[in-house]
C-alpha cells in the first residue's frame, strides 16, 4: 500500500517515469510473492487456485503498460486476504482466548497440609487446591470444602455468579468471589473444559462442511473453465482485428471478476464463527458437518431421565397406613432406616426428613437387599423400606394409587407390619417447558420423549413439559429403532440424551447432542455437540444459531454469485474498467467474510436463547 502510494505520488509531482514505475513494480514483488508461491505450489498438483488468477491478471495488465491498473489490483488483492486471514483468525482467537483466563499458577496443598505454589499444568487428578476471593479456579474439579459465588460466564454463558459449595462442580479460568474454596481436582488441565473447547474448535476447523466441499469440487473446474474463457476472450477478438492491449485488457479484467474467491469463503467462516460463540455459551459443536446437521433438524427426540429431569429424584407424596403415625412420623421412620444407603432413593427421603424439622431416630445393623429395598434397626423396631414387588402391594390400594400417578412408591414397614408409602419422582429440569415450546416453533414437528422409564411416570413428566409423543418402556436397542423409523419418514432427527443407553439412538440419528455434566463418556463421545451445564435452554439455542448460520451462507452464496454475474456481464456487454473491477470482486469478497464473522457477536447468541427462557 505504501509503495503504491508513492507511486501515485511520483506520477502526480512529474518524477522520472522511471521512478513510478520502480514503485510499481516493487508494490508488485512484495504484495504478489507469496500469493504467486501459494499458486504455483498448487499448479504442481495440476489444480489452478484463485491466487494465481490474480496475479496472471496483474502481470497481464503490467504487460500491455497498465502497471498503475495492475499495482492496484495487487494492493486490493493482497490488503483483502490480509483482512480475510485477520476475520477468519477470529473465531479461534475468540475460543483460544478462554485459555488465557486460566491462571498458570495454583495454591496446592500437600498430604501434610502444606500450601505450595504451583505450575497450574503441573496438577494431576486428586490433588487439592486452594481458591482465594477474587482469584481464578486453576483446574476443573469438584469442591471439598468452603463457599462461594463464582462467575463462570466465561465457559458456560451464565450471566449471574452461581452458588458453590460443598460437592459442587467447578470449571478452571472461572473467577471466585468473595469466599475461599478447596477444590479437589477431577481433570487433566488438558482435558479442562476451556482446554476441549478449543481441541474441538480447531477440530472442527479441520473439517469441512458439506456445502464446502461442494464448493471446493466445483471451484477446480470453475477455476478452468475462467482460463479458458479468458483465452477465448482474448484469442477471438484478435482474430477479428481487435487490437492487443484492448482485448488483453478485457480479457484480463474477465479474470478477475469471474474468479471465485467470495464464493469459497461463503460458507466456512460463517459456520465457524457459530460454532465458536456457541462454544463460548457452554455447548461444543465438534465439526461444521454437525452444525449443518443441526441446522437441518425437523424434529427433536429426547430423553427423559438425566435429560429433561435432573435425575435426583425427590419425595413428592406420603401415605400413612397406620392412624397412630403421620405423614412426619413414616417420613422419620423411613429416613432412619435409609440413613446409611447409598441409593438415590434413600438419598431423597433422607433430604425430605432433614428439611421437615424433627431429629431423625439413630438406626442400628442397617443392610441393604438388592432388589428389595433396605432394613434397620430403629427404637427397638425392624424398620425395611421396600418396592412395591418386594411387598404385597396388591393388599394396599394406596401403594397402587401412586403407581399410577407415575411416582415411584416404596413400602414402609415396621415389624413386618406396613405402617406407610412413600411417592418420589426426578427433578424436572429449569426451564424444560419452555425450552420444549421453543423447540417445536423451529421445527416441523413437535419434540418426541424416547424412554426406557415406565409409561405412567413417562407420560407424568410429558405432561408437565409439554410433549405430547411419549415413547416409554424402550430398550436402548428400541430407542436406537425409533428414531430411524422417524428418518425413515423423512425426518431429520435430532437426539438429546445422557446415558450409555442413548449412545445408540445418537450414533442412528442425523444429530445429536449430550448432556455434558452427567453424561456418560461414550455419550460424549458419540454425540455431535455437548451442552456442558447441562441447560435445555442451549438446546433451541444452537438449533436456531445453527440455521441461523445457514441462512447466512445462503445469503453469501448469493452475494458473491450477483456480483461475479454482473460484473462479467458488464465486462462482455459494456466497458468495465479495470480498477472497478477489481474494486467490485475485492468488496464482495470480503463482505462475505465480514457477514460470516457477525455470527460470533453475543448478541446473536441471546436472539437465538431468547425464546426459550421465554422472553
Amino acid at each position: 500500500m505504501v509503495l503504491f502510494v508513492a507511486g501515485l505520488a511520483a506520477q502526480f509531482l512529474d518524477a522520472p517515469a522511471w521512478v513510478s514505475s520502480a514503485l510499481y513494480l516493487a508494490c508488485y514483488a512484495t504484495g504478489g510473492w507469496e500469493p504467486a508461491w501459494q499458486g504455483l505450489q498448487v499448479l504442481r498438483s495440476r489444480s489452478l487456485d484463485v491466487d494465481l488468477l490474480m496475479v496472471v491478471a496483474a502481470v497481464g495488465a503490467a504487460a500491455i503498460g497498465q502497471i498503475l491498473d495492475g499495482a492496484l489490483l495487487i494492493v486490493i488483492f493482497a490488503a483483502s486476504g490480509a483482512l480475510e486471514d485477520a476475520a477468519t483468525k477470529r473465531t479461534e482467537d475468540s475460543v483460544k482466548g478462554l485459555l488465557d483466563l486460566a491462571p498458570d499458577q495454583a495454591t496446592r496443598v500437600d498430604d501434610d497440609g502444606t500450601e505450595r505454589a504451583v505450575d497450574a499444568q503441573e496438577l494431576r487428578v486428586g490433588d487439592v487446591v486452594i481458591v482465594r476471593p477474587a482469584e481464578r479456579v486453576s483446574a476443573d474439579g469438584v469442591v471439598i470444602g468452603g463457599a462461594s459465588d463464582v462467575d463462570q460466564s466465561s465457559v458456560t454463558g451464565e450471566p449471574l455468579p452461581v452458588g458453590k459449595s460443598l460437592h459442587d462442580d467447578v470449571f478452571a479460568g472461572t473467577l471466585n468471589g468473595a469466599g475461599m474454596l478447596r477444590v479437589r481436582v477431577t481433570k487433566d488441565p488438558s482435558q479442562t473444559v476451556v482446554a476441549r473447547i478449543v481441541a474441538l474448535v480447531a477440530e472442527a476447523s479441520a473439517t469441512k462442511a458439506k456445502t464446502q466441499l461442494f464448493i471446493e469440487k466445483v471451484e477446480q473446474r470453475y477455476s478452468v473453465g475462467v482460463v479458458a474463457a479468458t483465452l477465448a476472450l482474448f484469442a477471438i477478438p484478435m482474430a477479428f482485428g481487435a487490437d492487443l492491449q484492448s482485448a488483453l485488457l478485457r480479457a484480463m479484467t474477465f479474470m478477475i471478476v469471474a474468479s471465485p474467491c467470495a464464493v469459497v469463503l461463503a460458507t466456512m467462516p460463517p459456520l465457524l464463527s457459530a460454532i465458536a460463540n456457541a462454544g463460548r455459551h457452554g455447548v461444543l459443536i465438534k465439526s461444521a458437518v454437525a452444525m449443518e446437521h443441526l441446522a437441518d433438524t425437523t424434529v427433536v427426540a429426547i430423553d427423559k431421565t438425566g435429560t429433561l429431569t435432573t435425575g435426583t429424584p425427590r419425595l413428592t407424596a406420603v401415605v400413612s397406613l397406620d392412624e397412630r403415625l403421620d405423614d412426619d412420623d413414616i417420613v422419620q421412620i423411613a429416613a432412619a432406616a435409609e440413613r446409611f444407603s447409598e441409593h438415590p432413593l434413600g438419598r431423597a427421603v433422607l433430604a425430605a426428613a432433614e428439611t421437615r424439622g424433627p431429629a431423625i431416630p439413630q438406626s442400628d445393623n442397617f443392610r441393604a437387599v438388592p432388589g428389595r429395598g433396605v432394613r434397620a434397626d430403629v427404637d427397638g423396631q425392624v424398620v425395611e423400606v421396600l418396592s412395591p414387588r418386594a411387598f404385597a402391594a396388591e393388599e394396599h390400594p394406596e401403594v397402587a394409587a401412586l403407581q399410577s400417578r407415575g411416582l415411584t412408591a416404596v413400602v414402609v414397614v415396621t415389624d413386618g407390619r406396613p405402617v406407610g408409602a412413600l411417592g418420589l419422582e426426578d427433578t424436572v429440569r429449569d426451564h424444560s417447558g419452555s425450552a420444549v415450546q421453543a423447540i417445536a416453533a423451529l421445527t416441523s414437528a413437535a419434540p418426541i420423549l424416547l424412554t426406557g422409564d415406565n409409561r405412567r411416570a413417562a407420560a407424568r413428566l410429558a405432561a408437565q413439559v409439554g410433549i405430547d409423543d411419549v415413547r416409554a418402556d424402550l430398550l436402548p436397542d428400541a430407542k436406537a429403532a425409533a428414531v430411524r423409523e422417524l428418518e425413515a419418514d423423512g425426518h431429520r432427527v435430532l437426539f438429546v440424551g445422557d446415558g450409555i443407553n442413548d449412545a445408540p439412538a445418537m450414533a442412528a440419528a442425523h444429530a445429536s447432542i449430550a448432556m455434558g455434566r452427567g453424561g456418560a463418556d461414550l455419550t460424549l463421545e458419540t454425540a455431535d455437540a455437548v451442552t456442558v451445564r447441562d441447560d435445555l435452554t442451549t438446546i433451541p439455542a444452537v438449533i436456531a444459531l445453527a440455521q441461523r448460520a445457514r441462512r447466512v451462507v445462503i445469503a453469501n452464496l448469493a452475494i458473491a454469485a450477483t456480483f461475479i454475474a454482473a460484473l462479467v456481464a458488464w465486462d462482455l456487454f459494456g466497458h468495465l474498467p479495470l480498477p472497478l473491477g477489481v474494486a467490485g470482486h475485492e468488496g464482495s469478497t470480503i463482505i462475505v467474510a465480514v457477514n460470516g464473522l457477525r455470527l460470533l457477536s453475543g448478541r446473536t447468541w441471546r436472539k437465538a436463547s431468547a425464546p426459550a427462557h421465554g422472553r
